[in-house]
């Protein structure tokens, strides 16, 4: 009988907003001393390293989503993997460990080759920008340059262990990788509010983020490599990686290039932002952005946690329950993105007031726009998820001209026509409404309505 993927009922989902919960409180519970011990050019720093973070990670090229679809293929009992398509399997095929141990072998490759290009990337290129970006900060740049040399330890470790990630959540191990990540984020959260209170600055950040990486890797590690697992894999003879790559890298290219357009549209105004604003503005636009992410994750938790399962659904073609999960995943990410937006219009000052931040966020009715831009994207983003659960990604074109369009408008928003902020905000709005916010949820209904 095959290992199947672990079975998602209502104990993983409640782990899975227990999680999210807890990975938002502990966020809460950090920024206001972020907000309150650093100036708001400190601020402005810190967003834009965690943009490079975010830029980093596209070097993966939307392996690590199909590495953990396919790995979620492997044990739903798949025997080859496919360019296009997902080979049918049934309720009692086999585990094949000699395809799994040739998917390990492929990943641990892919990813060792990945953390030294993001070594040479981050070294040069990303030290020179880095180093343009401090002649107009005021702040400690010892302190800067320090967090910024661990923060390329970071992203390489991060970057070289990423296939962690994707083993459990393709093994749909939901519940014990939200304790995994709620212990990591708790020593997280501790170790930067001492050293922050130490007086250590960024540095304080970056090196507690840097800890709990490595803890939760650690952990990871020992939850998917059981004595079996690793009894059965060192039986099994692994099947060609290379092979492997091949079979899984025209989607995984294509994902990445959808990551790349999402990244343009989504990310890159602070970058090019910073060449036009002051860090103040950037900090103030960068906190609304974070905020926003953790607004996102949190309507998505039932979405996320059900990933896994949805692989399975398709490789099994049961189209019905799929159906069922797309509309318990599209109401509940409304009704929780809807109304944590008007919290937040309604008491999102008087929380910054309350907490003594030297950062604000937008104003309301830029906040507003960008949190209908915000559900939009999130609303489609989602529904694409559900077609590349099949293997299918015929969103990468249209994500790489969105995101063409949103470069291209955030430098005529903000050079020519000198919109500031209000430009962030239209620049990925606009690029978004002329196609892909209507396009992708339309393609899953039309498939799914009949189901």
């Amino acid at each position: 009988m095959a290992e199947k993927v672990e079975h998602i009922g209502k104990r993983e989902i409640a782990w899975s907003y227990a999680g999210t919960a807890f990975m938002i409180g502990a966020g809460v519970l950090l920024l206001p001393f972020i907000l309150n011990k650093m100036p708001q050019e400190t601020v402005g720093i810190w967003n834009i390293f965690q943009t490079i973070t975010a830029l980093v990670l596209l070097l993966d090229f939307g392996f690590r989503p199909t590495f953990a679809r396919n790995i979620s293929y492997i044990f739903s009992g798949v025997k080859t993997l496919q360019r296009d398509g997902v080979e049918q399997a049934t309720e009692d095929s086999a585990v094949d460990y000699s395809l799994l141990k040739g998917t390990l072998v492929a990943m641990q490759r892919f990813y060792r080759w990945m953390a030294l290009a993001v070594f040479a990337l981050l070294a040069t290129v990303g030290t020179a920008y880095f180093y343009y970006i401090l002649q107009k900060y005021s702040g400690d740049r010892q302190d800067a340059m320090i967090a910024w040399v661990l923060l390329i330890g970071i992203n390489c470790y991060n970057l070289y262990t990423f296939y962690y990630d994707a083993l459990l959540t393709g093994k749909g191990y939901v519940t014990r990788s939200q304790q995994i990540n709620m212990l990591s984020q708790a020593v997280y959260i501790g170790l930067a509010i001492g050293l922050i209170y130490a007086g250590f600055g960024l540095t304080a950040i970056v090196s507690s983020q840097l800890t709990a990486t490595i803890l939760r890797r650690v952990l990871a590690y020992r939850v998917f490599f059981t004595p079996d697992m690793k009894r059965r894999l060192a039986e099994a003879e692994p099947q060609e990686a290379k092979d492997i790559l091949r079979a899984i890298s025209p989607n995984a290219i294509k994902v990445g290039l959808t990551y790349l357009g999402a990244f343009l549209i989504n990310k890159s105004a602070i970058l090019i932002g910073s060449a036009f604003l002051t860090l103040d503005e950037i900090a103030s636009y960068g906190i609304t952005m974070q905020v926003m992410d953790v607004l996102a994750r949190c309507s998505m938790v039932l979405y996320i946690a059900y990933t896994p399962r949805l692989a399975q659904c398709r490789a099994e073609k049961d189209l019905h329950q799929l159906r069922t999960y797309y509309i318990w995943c599209t109401v509940t990410f409304a009704a929780i993105f809807v109304a944590g937006g008007a919290l937040w219009i309604g008491f999102g000052d008087a929380v910054l007031r309350l907490i003594g931040s030297q950062t604000s966020f937008l104003p309301t009715n830029l906040l507003l726009l960008a949190l209908v831009v915000a559900f939009l994207e999130h609303n489609h983003a989602q529904s694409a998820g559900f077609i590349m659960a099949d293997n299918r990604i015929p969103f990468f074109i249209p994500s790489l001209a969105s995101g063409a369009a949103t470069f291209a408008l955030l430098w005529l928003f903000l050079g020519p026509l000198h919109l500031g902020i209000l430009g962030l905000l239209l620049a990925p709005g606009l690029a978004q409404l002329a196609y892909q916010n209507w396009k992708w949820p339309s393609v899953v209904i039309k498939e799914l309505h009949n189901a």
